[in-house]
């Protein structure tokens, strides 16, 4: 095994330059190293992709950049109410603009509606399917684990029986990096145990994760599993910190800041998860876990600061004690989806919030200075 580093490398990629610790060696053997890889050639054909949560604030830019290069989308969304359903209700009626309905079936329901989804899978016949529907949240997912237990576990399992039984050809779905919340590492790497998890939200996926294992052993279904690193962007969801922050400073209201301001996330753009996503579709792995993040953090206090600079208020902040489940810190080790998809974040996280104030200004405040 590898020993602990301190100094760090450079990956570049397309001229464009990230950083990683070489402490993302650790866990890695000699004899992982020395493996001859052989690249999953993607399908750059048709497809006809069912998209689970489609309504919702990842799954509707995906369902975007899947229409926009041809493929035909099916979408199931229940509109919970977890946030503004008007929010959903919206992002639907965009890609029904864009896109119109010929190459676009939208379906109103729960996934765990085993008449519902046996119809949709018999009526359409998708062969490639984009689960990205799930109860979010880990802070609601200790109030209430049951709701978890039965969309996110009840309802990925549901999706992966009913995947095999139709012959998909490849089942790509959200994980989060929520499954790294016991650990004590400084980079989460797909090969750390994952044994650990500090909320129900997180167990849940990491009960998705080894399910999805199940049904590739039993069934040779082919399987992408994507731990997702806190993603923004426009159109987000609004109980996350970026969406939340900007409309809140925008307003002149108080923010609520956990802990000393120190804690550290690997905020990710939604356009860069959208590319690792439809990479994830287009290349049939066995089964494969991949972080998708953007490869470094931001703390707490700068990302504040970026906020106040790029709506040009000043922040009303109260500091409130850490709360249960959160994690300090979560960093991706990218390598893997690098190697094995091309993937690689090109959006730092100042210009991704410079986008998404942009954003919000066109939508909810004329207030905020052009930038």
């Amino acid at each position: 095994m590898t020993n602990r580093v301190n100094s760090y490398l450079s990956l570049s990629s397309n001229d464009e330059t990230i950083s990683v610790s070489s402490s993302l060696y650790d866990d890695i053997s000699t004899d992982e190293e020395e493996e001859v890889f052989v690249p999953v050639e993607p399908h750059v054909g048709y497809k006809k992709v069912l998209v689970t949560g489609g309504a919702g604030f990842i799954g509707s830019h995906v369902a975007d950049e899947l229409l926009r290069r041809g493929d035909d989308v099916v979408i199931v969304d229940e509109m919970n109410d977890y946030y503004d359903v008007e929010m959903k209700k919206s992002n639907l009626i965009l890609l029904q603009e864009k896109y119109g309905n010929e190459r676009l079936s939208i379906y109103d329901g729960d996934i765990c509606d085993e008449k519902l989804m046996m119809d949709i899978f018999e009526s359409e016949q998708p062969q490639w399917v984009c689960h990205m529907a799930a109860r979010a949240g880990v802070r609601p997912s200790i109030a209430d684990p049951f709701v978890y237990i039965h969309s996110n576990i009840r309802g990925t399992t549901q999706l992966m029986e009913l995947s095999h039984k139709f012959g998909v050809q490849n089942f790509v779905f959200a994980s989060s990096s929520s499954v790294y919340g016991g650990s004590k590492s400084d980079f989460f790497s797909e090969n750390e145990a994952v044994d650990n998890p500090v909320s129900p939200y997180a167990a849940s996926k990491k009960a998705c994760e080894l399910l999805s294992y199940t049904y590739h052993h039993l069934y040779n279904l082919n399987v992408t599993a994507l731990r997702f690193f806190t993603v923004y962007g426009p159109r987000g969801r609004p109980d996350m910190a970026p969406f939340k922050f900007i409309d809140r400073i925008s307003r002149g209201l108080e923010i609520q800041q956990f802990g000393d301001g120190t804690s550290s996330r690997d905020y990710t753009y939604i356009d860069d998860i959208v590319d690792g996503v439809v990479r994830s579709i287009d290349r049939k792995h066995g089964y494969e876990v991949f972080n998708l993040g953007k490869g470094n953090g931001t703390s707490l206090k700068e990302f504040i600061n970026l906020v106040e600079k790029h709506t040009g208020k000043d922040a009303l902040i109260k500091i409130m004690p850490d709360q249960p489940g959160d994690v300090p810190f979560t960093c991706a080790d990218v390598r893997k989806a690098k190697k094995y998809i091309g993937y690689s974040a090109k959006i730092p996280f100042e210009e991704g919030i410079r986008r998404t104030a942009k954003w919000y200004q066109g939508v909810y405040d004329k207030s905020i200075p052009e930038m």
